[in-house]
């Protein structure tokens, strides 16, 4: 005996549309992975937004994002730090009226020195200092100074004052330890270069002071400079506060 098949009724207009479009949405996603694929195994990584930021890497496409998600978290930013070799000690939190150090810590090696050594600054500053140190200002002294960096000078990062020290102002971000002014760079072959003395100056130093001046704008929130005004004649303020500037 013979079996018959069933016959199926031929398939509608819509059936046929539906199944092809499920085919070119199938097709579709299997294409986005191996491009993903490609792309993971192939771009460089601070190309891309779902690979760690890493403090040796090259500046790239997401690099900028990648440094925002790390400053607003205080577990990322320590991540990225360690990861990068920059050694740091945590520092307690204080509170002193409006003024107070959270998420701060003290910088050791792997960057360059600060002098005096380890001022208590919040982690999103010191990543900042890591990554303009980093990018900016040991590339700039080769290349304007040829040497490097052995030290940079500052006037401090902690001060429990207003903006200006004018009663009744906004507090300083200088209350907050998340903000450093740096006025000196001592280079390594003992040579030295000073925001008061060589600024504006139209000379090699002159040329790599506004360079890292410049640099530190992507690094940073606020960046004032002698081209600010007079307050900041004799040093690069920067901070990791809330208002932009970069001057």
């Amino acid at each position: 005996m013979r079996l018959k098949l069933p016959v199926l009724p031929p398939a509608s207009p819509g059936s046929l549309a539906l199944a092809g479009l499920w085919a070119s949405l199938l097709d579709a996603a299997l294409a986005a992975c191996a491009l993903f694929t490609v792309v993971d195994l192939w771009a460089p990584p601070q190309d891309l937004p779902w690979k760690p930021l890493r403090l040796a890497d090259p500046v790239g496409l997401a690099t900028a994002a990648k440094f925002a998600a790390a400053a607003a978290d205080p577990a990322a930013c320590r991540a990225v730090l360690r990861q990068g070799g920059v050694a740091f000690v945590e520092a307690p939190p204080r509170r002193r009226g409006y003024c107070a150090t959270a998420n701060a810590v003290r910088l050791g090696g792997g960057v360059t020195p600060l002098s005096p050594a380890a001022p208590v600054m919040t982690c999103p500053l010191a990543l900042g200092y890591a990554f303009w140190d980093r990018h900016v200002v040991e590339p700039a002294a080769r290349a304007e100074l040829g040497a490097p960096v052995a030290r940079i000078e500052h006037y401090g990062t902690y001060a429990c004052r207003t903006v200006y020290g004018r009663p009744g102002a906004r507090p300083s971000e200088h209350a907050l330890a998340n903000a450093l002014d740096a006025y000196g760079f001592r280079l390594a072959n003992g040579r030295r270069a000073t925001v008061a003395g060589q600024f504006h100056a139209a000379d090699p130093r002159g040329r790599f002071l506004r360079r890292v001046r410049d640099g530190a704008c992507p690094w940073f929130r606020a960046v004032l400079s002698p081209d600010y005004n007079a307050a900041h004649r004799d040093h690069l303020h920067l901070d990791f506060g809330r208002y932009r500037a970069c001057r």
